[in-house]
């Protein structure tokens, strides 16, 4: 099978990886809304899927080295189906929160795995591009998944048959592909010292400045759909007029992801992630200042979405320029974690803002994170700039 046609289907499951999770986050919680959980619970529950990514995290490392790609990809993949299979036969608090865990487990081995392969196989001279199509479908996966919201008319269970439908299809394709493995030489040993958690401990040195990216991507995306509702009902916008703002963020993300990519491949990653985190800052402190207009709130999530929905997939290529390629699944598994941490902060961040400062406008919290970051990302360079060509 040709490299083309296994970045094709590798691809492909990513699409689906991100058309389930950006399904199961809405779904659920009407579904969980409509069997009576308090909107807290709701909440709390909502974690289970990141909670997922954390727990396997330390362990998936070792099992890529021996086993290879495939293997994890498979396993990964199947967790997903299955577990999305038994959503209708267990409709609990108890058992659903187990599930989402499950697919949350699922989910980071196979995104891990495909990460990991696409990273450690492509050139750096075209690597910001090729990372921002693998970021560019997840995020497609991601705004079609609330689609299937509507099929619940039709009937409660049929969003997740068919979701476990499209990840099973996916999974067929990937049997074919032929597995490879991470690099091994004798230089890995002056690398990777005696454990996992030793590499870890590495990776951070060597590339702490690129896991801003997805840590920051993460916070954004929680606070933006989890936590800007609530806000948006409380200065007086309507829930349809929400829904409608809500997907501008994922749908710029379409647009500009390739683009700012290939661009970090001539300018550097590190002065486009200080350029688009410092010009969010005040795209979002703009958003504050006149955030009762509808139009400028159209805006402000459109190029909010434009310009650093790249964040993660730029984190991700920025790691792989700062790690030797036997670091990589570590540092693929960091971003995981990263984006996990900023997911699990940013609903509790909104949320202390919108209770503890009422009268604060959500988005300069947002101003103020990103302020922050770009000033770190102005400031710092990683200790060591590995070529990995």
């Amino acid at each position: 099978m040709s490299k083309s046609m296994r970045f094709n289907i590798l691809i492909s499951f990513v699409t689906i990886s991100g058309f389930t999770q950006g399904m199961l986050l809405p779904l659920l919680a009407i579904l969980l809304e409509d069997m009576g959980v308090s909107s807290s619970m709701n909440g709390l529950h909502a974690t289970g899927l990141y909670i997922g990514v954390l727990i396997a995290s330390p362990f998936m490392e070792k099992p890529l080295h021996r086993f290879g790609y495939k293997p994890m990809i498979v396993t990964g993949g199947a967790l997903v189906f299955i577990s999305l299979l038994l959503f209708p036969v267990f409709p609990s608090l108890l058992a659903w929160f187990i599930l989402r865990l499950g697919v949350g487990i699922g989910d980071h081995m196979l995104n891990f795995a495909t990460q990991t392969w696409i990273t450690s196989s492509t050139p750096q001279y075209k690597r910001g591009k090729i990372i921002a199509i693998y970021g560019l479908f997840f995020s497609l996966g991601f705004a079609l998944g609330p689609f299937m919201l509507k099929l619940v008319k039709v009937h409660q269970h049929l969003p997740f048959l068919l979701a476990s439908f499209f990840c099973f299809v996916a999974w067929i394709f990937v049997l074919f592909i032929q597995n490879d493995h991470v690099e091994q030489d004798d230089a890995i040993q002056t690398i990777q010292v005696q454990s996992t958690f030793s590499r870890f401990g590495l990776t951070i040195k060597l590339a702490w400045l690129s896991l801003l990216g997805p840590f920051a991507y993460g916070i954004l995306e929680a606070v933006l759909h989890g936590i800007f509702p609530v806000y948006g009902v409380r200065i007086g916008y309507s829930v349809d007029t929400i829904a409608y703002i809500i997907p501008l963020f994922s749908i710029a993300t379409l647009f500009t992801q390739v683009p700012l990519g290939t661009l970090s491949d001539k300018i550097g990653r590190k002065k486009m992630l200080a350029m688009v985190t410092s010009t969010g800052t005040v795209i979002f402190f703009l958003g504050a200042v006149f955030e009762h207009h509808f139009f400028v709130i159209i805006l402000t999530f459109i190029v909010a979405g434009g310009l650093l929905g790249s964040l993660f997939s730029m984190g991700v290529s920025f790691m792989t320029d700062s790690l030797p390629k036997q670091l990589l699944p570590a540092g693929n598994i960091m971003c995981g974690i990263s984006f996990s941490l900023g997911s699990m902060i940013g609903p509790y961040f909104g949320g202390s803002v919108i209770q503890h400062f009422p009268q604060v406008s959500l988005f300069y919290s947002l101003a103020v994170m990103l302020l922050v970051i770009s000033l770190l990302f102005i400031l710092f360079t990683p200790k060591r700039v590995m070529e990995n060509n």
